[in-house]
């Protein structure tokens, strides 16, 4: 059977998380513990969900998740998870190429942490759906990379990493129904896949629709 250019991503994603056997329970990322401690629990979609830490946490504290990503045994294995803990009523685990589709609904927080691929992707497009399918409050968080890490895959001290407000302006959303909440470049201490350590800087963008 033959398969097309768009299939590739899926099989690498798919072959990557395949190969890492589920072992202890993923953590949450640092920037989505920070800014939605405080938030009241509602509808959330965690893009590019991966193991799953996020939407565990978030669960837990009472939101309903939809968990999107291009790997199918990513999110069965999440759905798994969240059934042997209970948590299969606030979880909602949906493969999407993000390319091609994105999950219906509304959100009162849509988290896309550190939403990078080598394959193409119109991350500009795929953020703005996202800020459109906010409900009116509800914010979109977006964290990337600031920095190179020593166990990051890309070494190449000429990388340019755009700042907060670039990303914002390449949304190009209405001011009048959506506002920049936070836009900066925090540090922090971060442990690599053997246990190294090393400070990085996050990206980090707070986007709440307004209207």
């Amino acid at each position: 059977m033959s398969t097309s250019a768009t299939d590739e991503p899926a099989r690498f994603w798919d072959e990557l998380y395949r190969g890492n056997a589920p072992t202890a329970e993923p953590g949450v990322n640092d920037r989505l513990a920070e800014i939605a401690a405080d938030l009241p629990p509602g509808e959330a979609l965690d893009l590019g969900c991966g193991p799953g830490g996020d939407t565990l946490w978030l669960a837990r504290r009472g939101w309903r998740v939809t968990a999107v990503d291009i790997s199918a045994v990513a999110t069965d294995r999440l759905a798994d998870r969240a059934h042997s803990l209970g948590l299969s009523d606030r979880i909602t685990a949906e493969r999407h190429d993000l390319a091609e589709s994105f999950p219906a609904g509304r959100f009162d927080l849509v988290s896309a942490h550190y939403l990078h691929t080598s394959f193409e992707l119109p991350r500009a497009r795929v953020l703005r759906t996202a800020a459109h399918a906010l409900s009116p409050g509800g914010r979109l968080l977006v964290v990337d990379h600031g920095s190179i890490a020593p166990w990051s895959w890309n070494q190449d001290p000429d990388t340019r990493f755009p700042s907060p407000l670039e990303i914002a302006d390449a949304l190009d959303l209405d001011p009048g129904q959506w506002t920049v909440e936070r836009a900066d470049a925090p540090r922090r201490m971060a442990t690599g896949p053997g246990g190294q350590t090393a400070e990085v800087v996050d990206h980090v963008l707070l986007i709440r629709r307004t209207d």
